[in-house]
C-alpha cells in the first residue's frame, strides 16, 4: 500500500476516504455547519473550498467538475444558486473551523466546520506613514556663541549684525530727524506756531545808509 502524503488516511482505503470527504462536503453545503472530528474537518476543508471556487465560475464545465465529486444534484444546485452569490466578493477563506473540545468515550478532539457567508467589509485605506524628519529638515537651532577671552577682539564673523530696520532707525535718530513721520495733528500745531512767530517778528534793524533818528534833536517847526 502506498504511503499517504497528507497525513494518516481516513477510512480503510483511498476510495473510502474520497467518498467520506465528499459526503461531509455535501452535508456542509446542505446544513452550512456540521460537527465532526478535527482531523476530518481539516482534511475536507480544501475540498469544500475548491468546490466553492468552481461554483463561483458558474459555467457548465465547472458544474460538471463539481458533479464528479458530489453526486447529489440538489446540493450542487444549491451551491451554485445560493452559496456562490453570497461569497462572490470574498477572495478565499470560505470555511471556518472552531474547536469544541473532546468527545466522550474515545476522547477524540471535535470541531465545528461552517461556511463563512458574512458580507465582506471593505478595508479602509491605511494612512500614509509619517516621514521621518531628517536632520536637514529639523527645526533650525541658534548657533552657539563663544565668549572671547579677555584681551581678544571678536572676529568679524562673530560680531552680531543688526537688522536693516534697526540701522535705519538709529541713523535717523543720530541725524536729529524724527524716526517716525509726524501725525496730522502734530503738523497742524507746528503750522500754527510758525504763523504766530511770523506775526510777532522784531522790526528790522536800520541799514548803514539810512540816518538814524536823533531823539535829542529839537523838532523842526514849519510855518
Amino acid at each position: 500500500m502506498p504511503k499517504p502524503t497528507k497525513g494518516p488516511r481516513l477510512g480503510g482505503g483511498p476510495a473510502h476516504e474520497r467518498l467520506m470527504l465528499a459526503n461531509l462536503t455535501a452535508q456542509l453545503f446542505t446544513y452550512k455547519s456540521i460537527q465532526t472530528t478535527e482531523a476530518k474537518a481539516k482534511r475536507m476543508r480544501p475540498l469544500a473550498e475548491r468546490m466553492v471556487t468552481f461554483a463561483k465560475r458558474g459555467d457548465l464545465h465547472a458544474r460538471r467538475r463539481v458533479l464528479s465529486t458530489i453526486t447529489d444534484k440538489g446540493v450542487v444546485h444549491e451551491l451554485f444558486t445560493e452559496i456562490a452569490p453570497q461569497v462572490q466578493d470574498r477572495q478565499g477563506g470560505y470555511t471556518r473551523i472552531t474547536k469544541t473540545g473532546f468527545r466522550k468515550g474515545d476522547n477524540a478532539p471535535m470541531a465545528v466546520i461552517e461556511l463563512v457567508l458574512e458580507p465582506v467589509t471593505p478595508k479602509r485605506a491605511a494612512p500614509a506613514r509619517a516621514r521621518r524628519a531628517t536632520p536637514a529638515a529639523a527645526a533650525p537651532t541658534e548657533p552657539e556663541t563663544i565668549a572671547p577671552e579677555p584681551g581678544e577682539t571678536p572676529a568679524a564673523d562673530e560680531v552680531p549684525v543688526e537688522d536693516s530696520e534697526t540701522l535705519e532707525v538709529s541713523e535717523e535718530v543720530s541725524d536729529g530727524t524724527p524716526a517716525e513721520s509726524a501725525t496730522p495733528a502734530a503738523e497742524e500745531v507746528e503750522a500754527d506756531a510758525a504763523e504766530t512767530a511770523a506775526g510777532t517778528e522784531a522790526p528790522e534793524a536800520p541799514t548803514a545808509d539810512e540816518p538814524k533818528p536823533d531823539d535829542d534833536a529839537p523838532p523842526t517847526v514849519t510855518n
